[in-house]
């Protein structure tokens, strides 16, 4: 009989795995070179989050700046894989709701429609799930993402 060669020592029991071969998907530096990459494109500035889609994971944004109040949402001026919806226009009240109060005259009606602001919809560019809105001072609103550490 012949004796195994030095590869047929490493194969696994499965016969699956070759063990004398570097897996090319493997870099123990990934994680460092990650981290350079990320500072580099913050530029020194912090961030509360990192954003993703809800729907398909991708990254949608690097720094963002979590609502005081509502802790779901983010703000942001900087982002990636989004598309502004220039088509779908949404009234934003800014005014607090009076919601069971009937109005009395012309001038409450006007007031209200002073304090509300047009705003677009921000969808993920990869699946075209709606993220969040886009405002007239070109400030990013995020409200339907996933967030993790930055």
């Amino acid at each position: 009989m012949d004796s195994p060669t030095n590869s047929q020592k490493t194969v696994s029991d499965d016969d699956e795995i070759d063990y004398s071969i570097k897996a090319e998907f493997y870099d123990s530096d990934l994680d460092d070179k990650d981290e350079l990459w990320m500072a580099k494109k913050r530029d020194g500035r912090a961030s509360d989050a990192v954003l993703s889609c809800p729907a398909c994971f991708t990254t949608v944004c690097l720094e963002c700046q979590r609502h005081e109040q509502y802790v779901t949402q983010y703000r942001a001026v900087f982002v990636v894989n989004c598309e502004v919806d220039k088509d779908n226009a949404l009234q934003h009240s800014t005014a607090p709701s009076k919601a069971g109060k009937r109005r009395r005259n012309s001038e409450e009606k006007e007031t209200h429609s002073a304090d509300s602001e047009r705003v677009n919809s921000v969808v993920c560019s990869t699946c075209s799930t709606e993220v969040g809105v886009f405002d007239s001072e070109e400030i990013y609103h995020f409200f339907n993402v996933i967030p993790s550490e930055p």
